[in-house]
């Protein structure tokens, strides 16, 4: 017998397949009351949902999100993903981020939190002028010296 698809399946094709004039099915899939949470943001309800992807899209240029693995719990599935895309303003750096998303469902089926992990300093903030030069010593800081 085949399987029902786990809704996380579906967010998971909404999310990887995300284009400007695609973003509506991913908000489809979503909670009213929708938590996401990211190292810069908590935001509440799919109002503020879509400020967080409305922003992506103002900010960056063809952003990209490859998932190479889901697992589920009891409580939660997780995400392990890379994010891909370049700053569209100064300093026009390029994007690579390497993360995991935590995703819960509600009764009804729909995304009712994604909280992102991902280490902001090491794989954003070292990269920018200004701010990269306070991050970069403090990061080395707590790096092992090895042979």
């Amino acid at each position: 017998m085949p399987r029902k698809p786990h809704p996380v399946d579906a967010y998971v094709s909404a999310f990887t397949a995300l284009t400007p004039e695609n973003v509506e099915e991913l908000y489809d899939l979503v909670a009213e009351d929708v938590v996401f949470s990211d190292p810069f943001n908590v935001i509440h309800g799919k109002a503020g949902f879509r400020q967080v992807f409305n922003h992506m899209y103002e900010t960056c240029t063809d952003p990209k999100f490859t998932v190479s693995d889901v697992a589920h719990s009891k409580s939660a599935s997780y995400l392990r993903w890379d994010m891909t895309g370049r700053l569209k303003n100064w300093p026009h750096s390029n994007l690579l981020f390497h993360g995991m998303t935590e995703i819960h469902i509600d009764a009804d089926g729909k995304i009712s939190k994604h909280i992102d992990h991902w280490d902001s300093a090491s794989q954003l903030l070292r990269y920018l002028p200004v701010i990269g030069a306070i991050i970069r010593p403090i990061l080395k800081l707590f790096r092992l010296k090895t042979a």
